[in-house]
């Protein structure tokens, strides 16, 4: 076992900072005021740590390696553990070689032959980043002298049904990434070493470039785009479905340098017809014949869903799309338009409320439309699966599901979308006087992140109400934007 750490200048997770960019290493070292705000940070925090307890609770005879009062103190309880005959798992094993310190999530005896080691992700199985990840701990803890017999990424199982409450038994399984650590391992000292001069040196003059993005978005990537030259105001990018990289790897940056002959997707020669032109794209006919069998009373729907990784009611799956709120907005054939809608913000299985609900208040005939409507088609389903009693109703209101996003697709394009045909991209373009921006619930997103504010143990009734008031107005807002959307585009605005 190597002596108590004189310093601790690398962890797992810088080395992987090095790897993805060494610019970020050092930037978040050097200069981490420059970090942009991660607005779903928090959330995937108390993710992580739901699921890193639950794994742990699932041994209930392990043992946790508290981090206060100081790492070093960490160390040296690992250490008393490990060679002291200790013969239960270990939580947050801490172990440091060469300045590296790494907490290990699990380490489980496994017989004679050493430990099993496991670090737990909130995914739903291993990725190829994770294999990194798992190189350097197992790096740290053989030199540290630890025998590791074994190396697994402890992920969810997404065919994992909660069956009884508290019952998770199943929940994890095990992806032995072992042999594929090896060769990451073999050259860990080489990259320690260069992490550790980077980290001396000047800051580093890594161009931005795909590893921004990969395998995670950078926090600093507004700081270093910001130094580059200005580049073009319709850049190839905007082609849709990753239509600019071609003209990219050929050094061609802006769209009104593309020669429009060159292009032979149809969509891209609209897209960039739309943009060099400044006219909008717009195909009344096809859009009339597209919605003309679309039978009425029609009804908007949209779904806001949650799916939390571990399964908070019975019969749920991890990241199960839950629907805890509908908006329908019902138009007759004269135009007349009522609006009907549920929300759930108690905490209680929203599901059986919900198609209920749907049933009441979705009528028994008329098409029912969506906007990429194969999600509230799914959603429709799943419900009649899980009720039988309103499994008819349901899964004859899901074979009346149509979908107003291909329509769009292929009958519309304002240049303002940027080669997105997303609803919120799309209706400025139609309506400028609706959008999204004053509301307090601006995407599904924060959608999710509203609702599991508003069924916290903590939130007030106050801010409670607060936040119902803004889930109504958003999903509302996607129904009405349906709506007004179709009429744009068969000429009836």
């Amino acid at each position: 076992m190597t002596d108590r750490p004189r310093r601790v200048g690398l962890s797992k997770s810088k080395i992987t900072m090095f790897e993805q960019c060494p610019k970020r290493l050092w930037l978040s070292v050097h200069r981490g005021e420059l970090a942009e705000q991660d607005e779903g940070a928090e959330a995937r925090f108390a993710t992580g740590h739901e699921v890193g307890a639950l794994a742990c609770a699932l041994l209930p005879d392990g043992v946790m390696i508290e981090a206060e009062p100081d790492l070093a103190a960490a160390v040296a309880t690992t250490q008393a553990l490990l060679y002291n005959g200790h013969d239960r798992p270990i939580f947050e094993a801490t172990l440091q070689h060469d300045g590296v310190l790494v907490r290990i999530d699990v380490l489980e005896p496994d017989g004679a032959s050493g430990w099993h080691m496991a670090e737990v992700k909130s995914s739903t199985k291993a990725k190829d980043y994770h294999v990194g990840d798992l190189a350097t701990q197992l790096w740290v803890a053989r030199n540290a002298g630890v025998p590791i017999s074994s190396a697994a990424i402890r992920h969810i199982d997404s065919s994992f049904i909660l069956e009884r409450e508290g019952d998770f038994d199943g929940l994890f399984a095990d992806t032995d990434l072992m042999a594929a650590a090896e060769p990451i391992i073999a050259g860990r000292s080489e990259t320690v070493a260069a992490a550790r001069a980077t980290l001396a040196g000047a800051e580093p003059g890594t161009a931005p470039g795909a590893h921004c993005d990969a395998p995670f978005p950078c926090e600093f990537a507004g700081y270093c785009h910001a130094a580059l030259p200005a580049g073009p105001e319709w850049p190839v990018t905007v082609l849709p479905h990753g239509g600019g990289k071609r003209w990219v790897e050929q050094g061609i940056v802006d769209l009104f340098v593309v020669d429009p002959a060159a292009l032979t997707n149809a969509t891209h020669a609209r897209v960039h017809r739309a943009t060099v032109s400044g006219e909008v794209y717009h195909d009344v006919e096809g859009a009339r014949a597209a919605m003309a069998g679309w039978a009425f009373p029609r009804t908007w729907l949209d779904f806001e869903t949650i799916g939390f990784a571990v399964p908070r009611w019975i019969g749920a799956r991890p990241y199960q799309q839950v629907p805890f709120q509908f908006s329908a907005h019902v138009e007759t054939e004269e135009g007349a338009v009522t609006h009907h809608e549920f929300l759930s913000l108690d905490g209680s299985d929203p599901r059986r409320a919900c198609a209920e609900a749907l049933v009441e208040m979705v009528p028994q005939t008329g098409a029912v439309i969506g906007y990429n409507a194969s999600f509230e088609k799914g959603r429709i389903l799943e419900l009649a699966a899980a009720f039988p009693e309103l499994a008819d109703a349901l899964t004859a209101m899901a074979a009346r599901v149509v979908d107003l996003l291909p329509v769009t697709r292929a009958n519309w394009y304002h240049r303002d979308q940027r080669g997105s045909w997303s609803i919120k991209a799309v209706l400025p373009t139609v309506a400028a006087d609706m959008d999204y921006a004053a509301l307090e619930v601006k995407d599904g997103g924060s959608a999710q992140e509203a609702y599991a504010e508003a069924i916290a143990a903590d939130c007030t009734a106050e801010r409670r109400a607060a936040l119902d008031a803004a889930l109504r107005a958003y999903c509302g807002r996607d129904t009405e934007a349906m709506i007004v959307l179709a009429r744009g585009l068969s000429g009836a605005l």
